[in-house]
């Protein structure tokens, strides 16, 4: 099926999420009425036939992850890695406990793609990572679920029960030798410890705060144990691929970016939500998915990735395809596809102000440039914001967001110095208007 049929057929049904099974040609929403999957719901679609086919045809690790990377697989929670290549790296024959982690702490402002995955289709994930640890010989995994999202950690612990009893988790799996344990744990809305060396700090029981790498977790992890750590949609997107193969999947996106992707298209739009569409997809297709911009208004501009992705004006971003290198291209982030929506009411300024803060609320602390530089950033848009700004505060920002970028032990320094520094390369006239003595152009304002 091409990418304009099953976006053809995306239209004719007006679905807005596909968790139940990546075969986005054939079965969109097929029996879904809105109630959470059981397994037997799971099932009756396929549900743990790829686990089945590893174990009764005898895959081998290496075939799993050669399919895997034949996939075209990128890590869906932001960085975009081959998920296959990530697997490779993991020491198989390490003697001692190696494990296993999922990063369900959606943090990222604007993300809500993978609480709606565990929500009502937690299986998927379970049996994703169960096929995961069989691929680099783990026997025991942790999804590690955003603190904020209860409802959604409770059904996960539901199906974990529902898995154990038929026998998809424990100790011989399917009447096999393959044992694998799973366990979840719940962070507290901590933003951090959505990077994976904080997160694993915080299943230690430790403060969320990140660490230097190297040494990386795949020789250095949880515990001090070699751990390979990917996000809930990646897990979700495995048991299709061995179901019918890396070639079919990396054939449903384009070359470097296989496979669909759900984006949660938020913001100036007149349908928000999850939407899965194949990598590649035109972003006027996925605006005309969500109904377009709100009460017919023009598009200003769009964040393609999550906040902490440079902003792209509107020209721009209507000739992107939604994929990772597109958007690169054009000089931002696929990220973790959460898509923001500006139309021509939104103040430039007070968007930032925003964004700003929630990064100077959510760094750790750690590093000097992101504990003190955000604060800087924060207080500068919003001085700027009141009409009380300088005329020097624009070069201000930039050179804050240099001291801060590339300067700190994860990515949270560049997720704040980022959005400033494209929202002042694209929109450097709307600051400009609002500091006194600086642009005579009232209409600037906006």
């Amino acid at each position: 099926m091409s990418p304009d049929q099953v976006l053809s057929q995306f239209q004719a049904t007006g679905v807005q999420t596909c968790f139940h099974d990546r075969h986005i040609g054939a079965q969109i929403y097929a029996g879904l009425d809105g109630m959470n999957w059981r397994l037997a719901d799971y099932e009756s679609r396929g549900g743990y036939a790829a686990l089945r086919k590893i174990l009764s045809e005898g895959m081998t690790s290496d075939q799993v992850i050669a399919e895997v990377k034949t996939s075209g697989l990128r890590g869906r929670g932001g960085a975009g890695f081959p998920t296959g290549l990530k697997w490779s790296f993991m020491p198989r024959q390490f003697p001692g406990q190696k494990y296993l982690v999922c990063n369900s702490d959606e943090g990222e402002p604007g993300t809500c793609k993978d609480r709606d995955i565990l929500q009502f289709n937690p299986h998927i994930v379970i049996e994703g990572m169960a096929i995961a640890a069989f691929a680099m010989g783990i026997s025991v995994g942790y999804n590690y679920i955003h603190g904020e999202i209860f409802a959604s950690y409770d059904r996960f612990e539901e199906a974990l029960d529902e898995a154990r009893a038929a026998g998809y988790l424990g100790d011989g799996i399917m009447g096999s030798t393959y044992n694998f344990q799973l366990h979840a744990a719940h962070g507290f809305g901590a933003y951090i410890c959505g990077e994976e060396t904080a997160l694993l700090e915080s299943l230690e029981g430790k403060k969320g705060q990140p660490r230097f790498k190297p040494p990386f977790p795949a020789s250095f992890g949880l515990y001090g144990k070699p751990t390979t750590i990917n996000n809930t949609e990646t897990f979700a997107a495995v048991p299709w691929i061995i179901r019918n193969g890396g070639q079919a999947y990396l054939e449903c996106g384009k070359p470097n970016n296989g496979g669909t992707k759900i984006y949660s298209v938020s913001g100036d739009v007149e349908l928000p939500g999850n939407y899965e569409v194949p990598m590649g997809t035109p972003f006027s297709k996925l605006l005309e998915l969500a109904g377009g911009v709100r009460k017919g208004r023009t598009l200003k501009a769009v964040i393609p990735g999550g906040s902490s992705s440079p902003v792209l004006p509107a020209s721009i971003m209507m000739d992107c395809t939604m994929d990772y290198d597109s958007i690169a291209k054009a000089g931002s982030m696929l990220g973790s596809g959460a898509v923001i929506v500006l139309d021509d009411s939104r103040s430039m300024v007070e968007s930032l102000r925003r964004l700003s803060y929630f990064y100077m609320h959510e760094s750790c602390g750690q590093c000097t440039p992101c504990r003190e530089g955000t604060g800087w950033l924060w207080r500068v848009v919003d001085r700027i914001h009141n009409g009380l700004g300088k005329t020097t505060d624009m070069d201000l920002l930039n050179s804050v967001a240099d001291n801060i970028q590339g300067r700190t032990i994860c990515a949270l320094g560049d997720a704040a110095a980022m959005p400033v520094r494209a929202m002042i390369k694209h929109f450097r006239h709307k600051f400009e208007a609002l500091i006194p003595g600086y642009a005579p152009n009232a209409a600037a304002k906006a």
